[in-house]
């Protein structure tokens, strides 16, 4: 959550960001009247409360007549405090649920607008010409059944949908995709972790995925537990409550897991496919760190993602994210766009999000220095998106012939395999 002490001392700022989120600033009157409140109950509740310990302390030294005065008066007095106390509850509680729902702080660096209005920062290598190399240009599905890769036909059979099956040659590029990101991740500093896919209500909206973001999660009512949209959750909630020594920071973890989203507003878009689906695996980076690193920090993961895509031999471009187009609790926010030869476009395959301190206010997790303590800032940055990179691989580095070339980074993780071919074909 944003500090509430920057609510009360400069409110327009906080204003001006949700305005560039395209949302309704009202809700600043709504908090600091809230706020108010809630001080003014406190404040009424610690008066009382003062009033009734010098009372007890008078009823011991008293005389007989004035107990039975200051007893009657105690006993008044302990029904409204009972009574303020509530009011008080009541009031912060108000208070902590508007606080909650406001999303984090724009960076007044982020582009102003909504989604497609990001600013391109920067092209990294260059779109094959299919055309010129007398090449027919087919889509990741067409490619990857050829290759015995994806069953899109039993996947839907299965579980509905937006679900696919990858066989073959698509599990052994998966489980190569993986084992490359993470094995990168080890080399860049990361511990890397396998955290749990489903969590508690507590690290979910502490991450602030039960937000704007909440259509899209599934939730297990019986069990009110929530099936992660990210490990970003669940590596997030790991320090949740606890007050790291500032000389641990930075805190660097890789989580592996799989990845579950509804995708509630995505009727009829990316029908085709493993672009846009309800469940895929992803390689997820998280940093704990200074807040007077986190900048630092931002440009180091974006970093990471731009080398594994280079890597990989995969156009791509960075993009600015819009101040409309952020999650929650992102303040600022870099996504990578790979080329798609089969939609003569760039699509997104990877982002980086600098939460500063939103994430670690709600979870409660601070460091401990020489000033004293502080909430850390927290990063997040997928460095593989299994789906989206296979479709990355598959439709950029195709041959004529219907193989698909692999490139040499991917290689040690496939048994050398220079070449990967369709079904049947020698």
């Amino acid at each position: 959550m944003i500090d509430p002490k920057l609510l009360r001392t400069e409110p327009d700022v906080v204003r001006k960001s949700l305005r560039s989120r395209g949302e309704d600033p009202a809700i600043v009157d709504e908090l600091l009247a809230a706020d108010e409140a809630r001080r003014s109950a406190i404040s009424s509740y610690e008066g009382l409360r003062s009033e009734q310990k010098a009372l007890s302390k008078q009823v011991g030294r008293a005389s007989a007549e004035e107990r039975t005065e200051l007893l009657t008066r105690t006993k008044a007095l302990a029904a409204e405090v009972k009574q303020v106390e509530a009011a008080s509850k009541q009031a912060d509680a108000h208070f902590d649920e508007l606080l909650r729902s406001m999303p984090n702080l724009v960076d007044p660096r982020a582009p102003l607008g909504g989604e497609d209005e990001g600013d391109i920062l920067s092209t990294h290598g260059e779109p094959r010409d299919f055309e010129a190399e007398q090449i027919t240009v087919r889509d990741h599905l067409e490619i990857g059944t050829a290759l015995g890769a994806i069953d899109m036909e039993r996947g839907t059979k299965v579980s509905g949908s937006r679900f696919y099956i990858l066989t073959g040659v698509g599990a052994e590029l998966e489980l190569a995709l993986v084992n490359l990101a993470i094995s990168t991740a080890v080399r860049n500093g990361f511990t890397p972790v396998i955290p749990p896919a489903l969590v508690r209500p507590e690290a979910m909206d502490g991450t602030g995925f039960l937000g704007q973001a909440a259509q899209d999660v599934y939730h297990l009512p019986a069990d009110d537990l929530y099936l992660v949209g990210t490990s970003e959750v669940a590596l997030a909630a790991m320090h949740a409550d606890e007050i790291l020594e500032a000389d641990q920071l930075p805190i660097r973890y890789a989580g592996y897991s799989p990845c579950f989203r509804r995708e509630a507003g995505s009727h009829g878009k990316d029908t085709r496919g493993i672009f846009r689906v309800h469940w895929f695996d992803k390689v997820e980076m998280f940093v704990y760190v200074d807040p007077a690193d986190a900048e630092a920090e931002h440009e180091r993961l974006l970093g990471y993602e731009k080398d594994f895509l280079t890597a990989l031999e995969i156009p791509f471009q960075v993009l600015d994210v819009a101040s409309g187009d952020l999650g929650q609790s992102a303040a600022r926010k870099y996504d990578c766009y790979s080329w798609v030869p089969s939609q003569q476009r760039y699509r997104e395959i990877t982002s980086t999000s600098n939460c500063t301190q939103y994430q670690s206010r709600r979870l409660n997790i601070r460091s401990r220095g020489a000033d004293g303590t502080q909430p850390v800032a927290t990063l997040n940055g997928t460095l593989c998106a299994v789906t989206r990179t296979i479709i990355a691989l598959l439709e950029n580095h195709q041959q004529a012939d219907g193989s698909v070339r692999v490139p040499a980074a991917l290689q040690p993780y496939l048994g050398g395999r220079e070449v990967l071919t369709p079904k049947g074909q020698a």
